[in-house]
Order: structure tokens, then C-alpha cells, then sequence
């Protein structure tokens, strides 16, 4: 596996002006050789002159956050990456690689769920290269790399938990987003690091339930949120109508043998369990008549 190798070439503007003066030179002495048909200062010019004209296309330049990959041949020979106008040899390929931070925003995928139920889902990747090396060589194409291993590890993760959780301690997408996204980040990590990529962040952007579903979805979350509120109240009903009982009981304000008991609980259970105003009843006469 290739790893990136930093170099430092020849200063370019230096090699510049060595090389244009030395190309200046080999004109100018071809132009007096020919002129005074001195065949002996007119060729060697003219060679010195091609030569050194040659070396020009040595020289590039390397953009602040770029990478330049330099090969000779086949052979990669390492990478600068430092600003500025270089020189180097003139037969080396220069194949620039940007490092700057790059997002990427996946399709919005239908997957089942952990329950195999379809949801829509996508997510934003926010990566950049780290070793132009592994980027350029290791992989065919290292940005169509990231989307489509992007998408892989999206899939995955996706019919790994659920939609909504069901039990106490379940990972669930809508609910657990920053266990969610720090799984998704590590699944990417595994799989970009082979291409010379870091993953900066990773997450969710678009979550739901896939619309031929979604009605269905919606009455079920409903009906788990009434059987929820549901047991609240009758937990806090409960609560008060035994601190009723034990209040009348300590204060000693009435003695109810059990079925005067029974009625009073289920009359105040209903009062407090009810959706709607409760009328009441007053009884005027005796208690046990």
C-alpha cells in the first residue's frame, strides 16, 4: 500500500530565471553564430537553447490546501504540498489532489429498518484528503469512492436499528441521533481510511417513513402516545385517591367498611381519569341509606 511521501523541490522562481537567461543566452548565440555563419557557436547554442527550454514545463505550481503528486514514469516519487512556484524534473507528471474540506450529501435512500419497515433516509459527509497517495493510487476515483461507500455504510446502519425504539435501552434513528450519527462517523472511518480520507463528521439530514406507510406510522405513534398519557393519569389518579384514603384514615374523619371504600375509589377515578367535566352528585341524606 502506497503512502505519501513529502518532498521539497527546487525553488521555481529561482530555476526560472537560471533557465530563461541560459535560454536567452543559447537564442542569442545562435542568432550571432548564424548571422556571421559561425557554424561552431550557432549549433551548440541552438542545443544549449533546446535543452534548457525543455526544462520549462519543470516548473508548477502548488495552490494553498492542494497537493501535487509527482510521478516519474509509473513510479510515484512523493508529494508537495507546500505553496508556491516549484521546479523539478521536467519529465515528472504533476497530478494536483485538493485537501480542502468537501461535503457530500447522500441521495435519499429507501431501507427497511431493523423492524423491515421502509424509511427514507440521508445523510451529509463532511471529509477531506489526508494522504494524496492513497487517494490517487489505492482507488479508481477517490470522490466517487466516498459516495458510494457513503451510501454502503448509510444502508447498513439503517437496517441495523429502528425507526422508533420499542424497548427500554433500544438505539432508535429518530430518537438516539448522536449515537446514530457517531456510528455512522465510525462505519465510514473503516471504510475511507483505505482511500486516504478523513471523515470530519457524519450525519443524519433527512429521516422519515416512506410515504406508502407513513399514515399507517403516524396512527401508531399516535395511539403509543394516548396509552402513554393514559397510564400518567391513571398512576397519578391512583396516587391520589390512596392519599385520600390514608388522609380520612390518620384524621379520622370517617370509618368506610370496604364496599363504601370501593365506591369512593371508583368515584374519584372517574373523576380524575375523565377526559370531560364530571357532574356531581350531592347526598343529602345518610351516608349508609
Amino acid at each position: 500500500m502506497l503512502r505519501e511521501i513529502s518532498v521539497k523541490p527546487t525553488n521555481g522562481l529561482l530555476a526560472a530565471v537560471v533557465l530563461l537567461a541560459l535560454l536567452a543566452g543559447g537564442v542569442y548565440g545562435f542568432y550571432i553564430g548564424a548571422r556571421a555563419n559561425d557554424f561552431g557557436l550557432a549549433i551548440p547554442s541552438l542545443i544549449v537553447g533546446t535543452l534548457f527550454g525543455l526544462c520549462l514545463p519543470g516548473l508548477f505550481t502548488v495552490e494553498p490546501n492542494e497537493g501535487k503528486a509527482l510521478t516519474l514514469f509509473g513510479t510515484y516519487k512523493g508529494t508537495v504540498r507546500e505553496p508556491g512556484l516549484w521546479w523539478v524534473n521536467p519529465f515528472m507528471s504533476k497530478t494536483g489532489v485538493s485537501l480542502r474540506v468537501r461535503n457530500f450529501e447522500t441521495n435519499k435512500l429507501k431501507v427497511n429498518d431493523a423492524y423491515s419497515n421502509p424509511v427514507e433516509i440521508g445523510a451529509i459527509v463532511v471529509w477531506r484528503v489526508v494522504d494524496t497517495a492513497e487517494a490517487l493510487f489505492e482507488v479508481n476515483d477517490y470522490v466517487q469512492y466516498v459516495a458510494v461507500q457513503s451510501e454502503s455504510a448509510l444502508r447498513a446502519l439503517a437496517s441495523q436499528h429502528p425507526y422508533d425504539a420499542h424497548g427500554t435501552g433500544e438505539i432508535a434513528l429518530s430518537t438516539n441521533q448522536d449515537e446514530v450519527n457517531k456510528g455512522l462517523a465510525k462505519a465510514l472511518v473503516d471504510r475511507l481510511s483505505k482511500a486516504g480520507v478523513e471523515v470530519i463528521e457524519a450525519r443524519i439530514s433527512h429521516l422519515a417513513y416512506s410515504p406508502e406507510i407513513a399514515a399507517a406510522m403516524l396512527q401508531r405513534q399516535q395511539a403509543s402516545a394516548i396509552v402513554a398519557a393514559r397510564q400518567t393519569i391513571v398512576e397519578g389518579a391512583v396516587g391520589m385517591v390512596e392519599l385520600a384514603l390514608a388522609s380520612l384514615k390518620e384524621r379520622d374523619i370517617v370509618d368506610l367498611d370496604g364496599e363504601r371504600k370501593a365506591a369512593m375509589v371508583s368515584n374519584l377515578l372517574v373523576v380524575l381519569c375523565s377526559e370531560r367535566s364530571t357532574q356531581p352528585v350531592v347526598n343529602t341524606g345518610s351516608l349508609y341509606t
